[in-house]
């Protein structure tokens, strides 16, 4: 016997999907943000493995909640983690995500579980996590991960957070400007391999800061710092005994060590 296909039900799907906008669309027609050309990038992207190295005061965490509540929005019953190094900043993020939510005439409230959380009728979830390792396990089949300050976490908790991953195949990004040459944002950004979509935006690039501050900047904040804060560089800081080259430059492996 042939297959039947309900030709009611076949355009009843056909009418959800056209409903469902792209990511950026959503954002400027739903959500009121109107992304700039790298955030639209950001937003429309469908990329498993997303890293973004960008300056201070891009935008880089209203981009993300407006991801993150498409995500929740179009994918009923999705769970949306959100990993930052504090709280506070936790909470900050499903504050801008809330205030997205009251644009689409959902009244924002948690999900009764979580301290910092969203839920929405669809039965999806956005989730604020605390800063420390040994508090954000428990969840699984993540939709989406997003760890916003990623340079400022530490790898314990990135290594926490990795597993949640893996039963509903979920997304990661990664979102910081850097912090120094060490840890998992800046491993990842320079030998993660092919599977991660790599952006990065120097304030140089965002039309929303001024020449004239960005030189003032650099003449009072320096040179290794402005090109940190500002142009994406990853810098020695301070905190190794040695610096990261010469230390990577020891293990090389065709030097051969003397009496061996």
């Amino acid at each position: 016997m042939g297959l039947t296909f309900d030709r009611g039900e076949i355009r009843a799907k056909t009418e959800r999907r056209a409903e469902v906008p792209d990511a950026v669309t959503f954002a400027i027609e739903r959500l009121g943000f109107e992304p700039d050309e790298r955030q639209a990038e950001v937003l429309r992207s469908d990329a498993k493995r997303g890293i973004l190295n960008c300056t201070r005061q891009w935008g880089k965490s209203t981009t993300a909640a407006a991801k993150a509540v498409h995500r929740a929005f179009v994918k009923p019953r999705s769970l949306v983690l959100v990993a930052t190094p504090t709280q506070r900043q936790s909470a900050e993020f499903i504050r801008k995500a809330g205030d997205f939510v009251s644009k689409l005439k959902i009244v924002p409230r948690g999900d009764g579980d979580n301290a910092i959380s969203l839920l929405l009728p669809n039965g999806s979830r956005i989730v604020g996590l605390p800063g420390t390792e040994s508090t954000v396990r428990g969840f699984s089949a993540v939709s989406l991960l997003l760890i916003d300050e990623a340079a400022r976490v530490e790898d314990a908790m990135y290594k926490a957070l990795r597993p949640m991953l893996a039963v509903g195949e979920g997304d990661l990004w990664l979102m910081s400007t850097p912090n120094g040459r060490r840890g998992f944002f800046y491993d990842t950004w320079e030998t993660g391999g092919a599977e991660w979509m790599r952006v990065t935006v120097p304030a140089t690039e965002c039309a929303r800061i001024g020449a004239e501050f960005l030189e003032e900047e650099e003449r009072t904040t320096g040179k290794m710092s402005f090109g940190q804060e500002y142009m994406c560089e990853f810098v020695d800081n301070g905190e190794m005994v040695f610096e990261r080259g010469p230390v990577d430059a020891a293990f090389d492996g065709g030097v051969r060590v003397l009496g061996i």
